[in-house]
């Protein structure tokens, strides 16, 4: 059995991630990729020359890579195995240049009365090769009766993954307070693309969702599976679509947890998440405001968000002293975003806590961080975790194309500040993208026809909001939606407390009966 708690928390950043005319600066690499224009939306006649792919002997092998591989260690110890799958770099050339997609498989311990293979995605875009002992025991019964199977993306994790060496594990900043502020954005953005291109220009081309999807498929035919089921979340949810729209009749078993609209997906996906989440944190206000003795943070919901409001004021004006780190306004709301990922009671008081160490650190110059915000300004301040942001933004910006000029995001933050004064700099505004060397190879994948998917649906969504998830129901025809009253994202994945959507959700995968019509589950905390 892995560490729950760690487990969790690799979840909780994962979701979080979603989850995202210029060349890149003077003076850096730019690639020969053809524009969009010029782009075509190519399918592979017949086996399209990947048969060789489909049909390769995979190496088994135990998970643990070295002395320090956690995740290897818990995967071992859960009796899973690893392999490499070999996989066409440019799948236009599938006789060319191959990579390796890291895969874990953790098999039906009920062989008697085994299901199939899963195929598991945990969002973000981000690795997936741990997820099976986890998923196994969220899944209660049903989790016996399947072979588990945990699939990096390409350029994630350990299959083939880019490092662009980021000073961040994340693209993800807030514009601030001011045009100062924006125009220190703009330069990170610029700086980070950059570094990809000169870096990783040779891969980058080939990264995306189609590609990841079209690597799924490789593995399913090596596992020698007709069908297979597919667990995903987040970003998962919009993989599992574009997987079921290009491979039509290979998905049997499917949840989708918290979905994607695929109208919204690309590199501004958080573009309309801030009202969700300016409802998030005034539910958390609230929360605090009634636990004043012991956070001292305000005594009314007003009372905490001004606390709030001056922190972030106080960040903008000289940085915070946080132990090792300087966190400034474009850094605060990205923390904020973070820990709204939940309502849950341990969630909250965390948060609560972190903006405590915040306002000491305004009012008095320096306070220490408890070790969880030490490690969560580490990933967001350092390099540490480089390759964790290169990889996703190299999925979004393979996906979707965006405008180029910074000065479109300005204005967009600028006429909403007032509507989200916490959050629209931040979902608003510039990425990576914008400066990204050449333009995604292909049209997006048309998402929708018949998939009789079960989906699980927040109202209070922070990241995929309620909206969202609509989107894509609609989209899909035959899918039954399970619509949970809470702020939670990828509630059944992050293992949220509701027996009501964990009981439907593995009732679904132990006997493939969808609900007949789509249904509500009431909070249960």
């Amino acid at each position: 059995m892995t560490d729950t708690g760690t487990r969790r928390r690799r979840v909780a950043r994962r979701v979080a991630g979603l989850l995202v005319a210029g060349a890149v600066m003077a003076g850096t690499a730019t690639l020969p990729v053809p524009a969009r224009a010029g782009a075509v939306a190519w399918e592979p006649p017949g086996d399209g020359g990947l048969a060789r792919f489909s049909s390769q002997h995979l190496h088994w092998k135990a998970c643990t890579l070295g002395p320090d591989d956690k995740v290897g260690r818990d995967l071992d110890k859960a009796g899973a195995r690893c392999a490499d799958v070999t996989v066409p770099l440019d799948y236009a050339r599938p006789g060319g240049r191959t990579i390796k997609v890291a895969i874990s498989r953790l098999p039906a311990s009920d062989r008697a009365h085994r299901i199939g293979t899963m195929i598991l995605n945990g969002g973000g875009p981000g690795p997936a090769i741990d997820m099976p002992p986890y998923i196994r025991d969220l899944m209660g019964d049903a989790g016996r009766r399947y072979d588990l199977v945990g699939m990096d993306p390409r350029a994630l994790g350990r299959s083939t993954p880019i490092d662009c060496g980021w000073p961040s594990g994340t693209w993800i900043r807030s514009a601030g307070e001011d045009r100062r502020g924006f125009d220190r954005t703009v330069a990170f953005a610029r700086d980070l693309a950059g570094r990809c291109a000169r870096t990783s220009g040779d891969m980058l081309p080939h990264i995306s969702t189609r590609n990841i999807a079209r690597d799924m498929d490789i593995v399913r035919g090596v596992l020698g599976e007709r069908k297979i089921a597919y667990n995903g979340a987040s970003y998962g949810t919009y993989l599992g679509a574009v997987y079921a729209a290009m491979f039509p009749g290979r998905l049997s078993r499917t949840v989708l947890d918290s979905s994607v609209d695929p109208a919204r997906w690309g590199p501004r996906l958080l573009k309309g998440t801030e009202a969700a989440n300016e409802r998030a944190l005034g539910d958390w206000a609230a929360w605090t405001a009634a636990r004043d003795g012991e956070y001292g943070l305000g005594r009314t919901r007003a009372e905490v968000l001004a606390t709030v409001r001056g922190v972030v004021r106080a960040s903008a004006r000289e940085p915070l002293r946080v132990g090792r780190h300087r966190v400034d306004d474009g850094i605060v709301p990205v923390v904020l975003f973070i820990d709204l990922g939940t309502d849950e009671d341990a969630a909250r008081g965390a948060l609560a806590e972190t903006v405590r160490v915040f306002r000491k650190a305004a009012a008095e110059g320096s306070a220490e961080p408890a070790k969880a915000l030490d490690e969560e300004l580490t990933y967001l301040l350092t390099g540490a975790e480089s390759r964790d942001g290169s990889g996703q933004v190299a999925i979004l910006c393979g996906d979707e194309t965006l405008p180029r000029d910074p000065e479109v995001y300005w204005r967009d933050i600028q006429a909403h500040r007032k509507d989200s004064p916490f959050f629209s700099a931040l979902t608003y505004n510039v990425n990576p993208c914008v400066f990204w060397p050449g333009e995604p190879r292909q049209e997006p994948a048309e998402v929708g026809g018949r998939l009789p998917a079960l989906m699980v649906a927040a109202t209070g969504d922070t990241r995929t909001d309620y909206a969202s998830n609509v989107g894509l129901h609609r989209l899909l025809e035959g899918s039954r939606m399970i619509t949970l009253e809470a702020n939670v994202h990828a509630p059944y994945q992050r293992g949220y407390p509701n027996q009501c959507v964990n009981g439907r959700v593995n009732g679904y995968l132990a006997t493939g009966v969808l609900p007949a019509r789509d249904l509500t589950c009431a909070p249960e905390h």
